[in-house]
């Protein structure tokens, strides 16, 4: 999946005014890279742009789907503050997805993830919904024009009944968070971003070998190729306990360390490197139209270069099973809206790694890290992980 300062004179050669220079600097070797990429592709700069911005497909049916029902959609309350819903969607209609299972004529969301990036742009915080999550699913727009009715169910279902419009506004109504953004990747998108970075390394603590996911991998540190982390991601019953909390922790890890690969210099200051970096991560890629083009992508992302990596934050919404199902799961209160408190509101997030754990990152099954019942301060911390880890630490 992919992820695409201001003027200002220091007062001496040390302390501050460097540290403006030199970021001055970088963004003008980036911007230097960029160019590169485009005169190294023929001198057909404009081309290759429309190329790029041609990957991505507006989600235009969502946009009028969500217009539709805008007075009930929540209040943004924190200007420049923003918040988007990446959907990783289980298709099996693009490229070379017809291998992961026959196509059923459905899709649902095989992740969720909620994205708040700080009005500041100083912390980026990913909030992981879990599929089985029981929830209120609002009435949607099917494919065929019908509509659906209001039910309790999976809250993967929101996306086979009503695609991404139906996911944000049930992801608004759970968390009363005005989702600013949304964006779609399928399974071949997620492939070419991680084959656009020469892999991603992760630790294992035990080899791998599940014939379902066709992932076969010695302890230790690995460097996984797309096709191999496309099925570490998405691999479930053999890897730990087998829940899906536990998967969505691994998902989280592995983005940490795709972060951390994408916003190498190796990468963004190499422009062989950039070009395919770019192309992989516009393509297959379905977004609301405000962020349908490279400019959108740009204006949105270009701020997140000077976001520190510990301030890069993954956690899953505290849950717990379902009352009724051991199989299926639901919030935990009040932990949960204490976190979509913070999110709404833009106030710091604080997660923290609660101890050794079981499984190939010592996984096993989480949930939240209770607060006391009184708020205090210090504020209350979730369970979570920063990109900044070192996965085999």
């Amino acid at each position: 999946m992919g992820y695409r300062v201001g003027p200002g004179a220091g007062a001496s050669a040390s302390g501050r005014g460097l540290v403006r220079r030199r970021r001055r600097r970088w963004v003008r070797i980036t911007a230097f890279a960029v160019t590169g990429v485009l005169v190294a592709a023929g001198g057909v700069g404009w081309a290759v742009y429309a190329k790029l911005s041609g990957n991505i497909t507006p989600d235009e049916a969502a946009a009028a789907e969500l217009a539709r029902y805008d007075r009930e959609r929540p209040t943004s309350l924190v200007k420049d503050a923003r918040n988007i819903l990446l959907i990783g969607s289980d298709s099996r209609e693009g490229t070379g997805n017809a291998r992961y299972g026959r196509d059923s004529g459905t899709e649902r969301s095989d992740t969720t993830i909620l994205l708040h990036l700080s009005a500041g742009r100083d912390s980026a915080t990913a909030v992981s919904i879990p599929r089985d999550l029981m929830v209120n699913l609002p009435a949607c727009r099917r494919p065929d024009g019908s509509r659906s009715a209001p039910r309790f169910a999976m809250f993967n279902q929101a996306f086979q009944l009503g695609g991404s419009a139906c996911t944000i506004r049930t992801v608004e109504k759970l968390t009363d968070v005005r989702v600013d953004h949304h964006v779609v990747v399928d399974f071949h998108g997620f492939k070419a971003m991680v084959d656009a970075v020469d892999g991603v390394e992760v630790c294992l603590r035990q080899p791998i070998d599940d014939r379902a996911a066709k992932l076969r991998l010695p302890a230790g540190r690995v460097t996984l190729n797309g096709e191999q982390a496309l099925g570490y991601v998405r691999a479930r019953k053999t890897l730990g306990d087998g829940s899906d909390t536990e998967r969505m922790e691994r998902q989280q890890r592995f983005l940490g360390a795709l972060v951390n690969k994408v916003r190498s210099n190796d990468v963004l200051l190499n422009p062989a490197k950039l070009y395919p970096v770019l192309d992989a991560a516009t393509s297959s890629l379905t977004t609301d139209p405000e962020l349908a083009s490279l400019r959108g992508l740009y204006a949105l992302v270009r701020g997140l270069r000077d976001i520190p990596m510990e301030q890069v934050q993954f956690l899953t919404v505290p849950r717990e099973s379902y009352a009724y199902d051991a199989n299926r799961d639901q919030l935990v209160e009040p932990a949960a809206k204490r976190l979509f408190e913070r999110l709404r509101t833009d106030t710091p997030v604080v997660v923290k790694d609660n101890g050794p754990r079981e499984g190939p990152y010592g996984d096993s099954h989480p949930g939240p890290i209770h607060e006391p019942a009184v708020t205090v301060s210090p504020p209350p911390t979730f369970r979570g992980n920063t990109a900044a880890e070192d996965t085999c630490g």
